[in-house]
């Protein structure tokens, strides 16, 4: 799909991180051998900072501030896109053969984890690290 491009943010819907917001590291519109469906490699935020308010010290502000973050093979059915974009270089910390291994799985998710922490403490894309609201999650039928 021509707006499933990299770095736009979407949410994943179905599963673990149902609710969750992600970005797109990589699409695979064809598919590959090994999924032979149209997905994307996603990297999101699977716990969103806390509030933090003017009374609470450097050590607490600190803490409340941690990002953690998912990286996931999503299919497009699973993934619905928003109209926000985030600028992050991701695709040289997550490729396919990242995602295979766990240990580089964990490493890639670390080096996630500094840069979005990074982007948070700077004030930048601030929609994407808060949490849905919840009347943006369900989702009404009309019969």
């Amino acid at each position: 799909m021509k707006f499933l491009k990299t770095g736009k943010v979407v949410l994943v819907l179905q599963g673990r991180y149902a609710g969750k917001k992600a970005v797109i590291v990589k699409n695979f519109d064809e598919g590959t051998k090994e999924r032979a469906y149209p997905h994307a490699i996603v990297a999101g935020v699977e716990r969103y900072p806390l509030k933090i308010t003017t009374g609470m010290g450097q050590k607490r502000v600190a803490k409340r501030s941690r990002v953690r973050p998912f990286v996931k093979v999503v299919n497009y059915n699973h993934l619905m896109p928003t109209r926000y974009n985030l600028d992050i270089e991701l695709k040289s910390l997550v490729t396919a053969e990242t995602l295979k291994e766990p240990t580089q799985r964990i490493a890639a998710r670390k080096a996630i984890k500094k840069l979005f922490e990074e982007r948070y403490n700077s004030g930048k894309n601030r929609w994407f690290f808060q949490k849905l609201r919840k009347y943006c999650t369900t989702v009404m039928s009309i019969d």
